[in-house]
């Protein structure tokens, strides 16, 4: 490997939510929304593409911009393009699938490489011409298997306020077959995972749909990863066929870790808000995309991934977001990271993320932010917990951090949320980026690095540095 992996997987710069990944030849392309860095609302940025090898899934390459906002002859206004998915069609082409905010269509585009230039095609229609707008035309999702060509897409707000929607029958998750032109519709639409409306007295209560589909074959089976009413889980549902028959199989990942070992919605280990990401198998080993949320909005979202396993009977258990993402193991206990790689941050009643505007002035908790092209955890205060796993920390003798602090304080270092502390690092009120170290032994089994702030006013931390010789 040129280096390791982990979360994010991409540029601590680069905003790529949605993220649907698909191997073509050797190479892993992921494809997404794309989220401006400190931006005041979702996918204001073209569709950019990144590929890494699939023998080294730490060295990641991007590919550029794949299609601009203004090559489609609808989208007059600029208006931003929400979660697509590339598909290679039966021609041998590649077949871009997306949306555009607030217009009840899903427009198409193609090109003869998977990263390449995309041209405008046109819009998935019935045979007379006629666009398909039923179902809340979000969030597509394509896959070509031996049965046919099938676009699953669909959205059913209901825990947001949005006037558009108001009164509409929201269906759920849809699918309609198309024909090998990949534009027109054959069969559909119908609808395979109900929304919250729908929901009760069905497999799915409890987690039925609200967006981001996201479909793959898997021994033999077809694995409909979406969003829940619970937004920040990733669900999936199953079926042995495409149209029909689905049913709810488990969670596989939540932004917040809620449910993973039982942890309950006001117990999350992050700032949650929307989720959505696919699939992908490299190798013998299944991963699961999803994103992550920066600062106090929903609007500055990261691509991470985690390995996932199928049991048995075909079932996917819940996984734990982690630093550590697709690294083979743990990450090296003698390197430099930064603060942004936690996977946990959290003051033990983490607010809701806002999707209103730039400003949520009622946040009170911790968060990431990027200043001055600096990337740092801010607004760290009295009892904020910060992890990281997994790590090989039997290498660590030293652990450093760079920090800002408002007033003196110190950081515990731990092995686990709730256990006794190993050290202790002590911080002094300073207003510029300043180094503190402490000394500390863990065990080899000890893979978890977790730090708890004790002191007044708040801290920012911009680099954690783990050293493997004592002072």
């Amino acid at each position: 490997m040129k280096t390791q992996c982990h979360n994010p997987y991409l540029p601590l710069y680069e905003h790529i939510p949605d993220g649907e990944p698909h191997v073509f030849g050797d190479r892993l392309y992921v494809f997404g929304s794309h989220d401006m860095e400190n931006g005041n609302e979702f996918c204001e940025l073209d569709y950019v593409a990144w590929s890494a090898g699939i023998d080294d899934l730490s060295d990641w390459r991007y590919e550029g911009v794949i299609y601009r906002k203004d090559q489609d002859p609808y989208n007059t206004d600029g208006l931003p393009l929400y979660a697509p998915d590339v598909v290679q069609g039966r021609d041998g082409r590649y077949y871009l699938y997306y949306c555009i905010k607030f217009q009840d269509s899903i427009n198409v585009a193609v090109c003869d490489t998977p990263a390449g230039k995309y041209e405008f095609y046109g819009r998935v229609q019935y045979a007379d011409g006629t666009v398909m707008a039923e179902n809340q035309t979000y969030d597509p999702s394509v896959i070509c298997s031996e049965e046919g060509n099938y676009l699953y897409f669909g959205f059913a707000p209901c825990m947001i306020n949005i006037p558009r929607y108001k009164g509409q029958d929201l269906c759920g998750g849809s699918v309609v077959r198309l024909r090998d032109d990949m534009l027109t519709v054959e069969e559909g639409p119908e609808v395979v995972i109900p929304s919250l409306k729908y929901g009760k007295g069905t497999s799915f209560e409890g987690n039925e749909y609200f967006e981001g589909p996201s479909i793959r074959k898997i021994r033999g089976k077809y694995y409909l990863v979406y969003s829940s009413v619970n937004t920040h889980q990733l669900c999936y549902a199953v079926s042995d066929k495409p149209m029909e028959g689905f049913t709810f199989g488990g969670v596989i990942v939540s932004n917040g870790d809620v449910g993973y070992q039982g942890r309950k919605e006001e117990d999350k280990l992050m700032s949650v808000g929307n989720n959505h990401g696919g699939l992908v198998e490299i190798k013998g080993q299944w991963y699961m995309f999803y994103h992550r949320h920066t600062y106090v909005n929903q609007y500055n979202r990261q691509g991470c991934a985690e390995k996932v396993y199928f049991d048995e009977e075909g079932r996917i258990p819940q996984v734990t977001i982690t630093t550590s993402g697709m690294n083979p193991g743990p990450l090296a206990g003698c390197a430099s990271y930064p603060a942004v790689y936690c996977c946990n941050l959290t003051n033990g009643h983490m607010g809701a993320l806002s999707s209103l505007g730039r400003t949520n002035a009622e946040v009170d908790f911790p968060y990431m932010t990027c200043m001055d092209g600096e990337r740092y955890i801010t607004n760290v205060k009295d009892g904020t917990l910060i992890g990281y796993k997994y790590i090989h920390l039997a290498e660590t003798k030293r652990v450093e951090v760079i920090y800002r602090a408002e007033s003196d304080g110190s950081l515990l270092i731990c092995a686990a949320p709730n256990a006794e502390p190993k050290a202790e690092i002590a911080l002094r009120q300073t207003s510029y980026w300043k180094p503190a170290e402490a000394e500390t032994v863990f065990a080899e089994e000890e893979q978890e690095l977790y730090f708890i702030y004790k002191g007044k006013g708040s801290i920012s931390l911009l680099t954690v540095n783990l050293k493997d010789e004592f002072s």
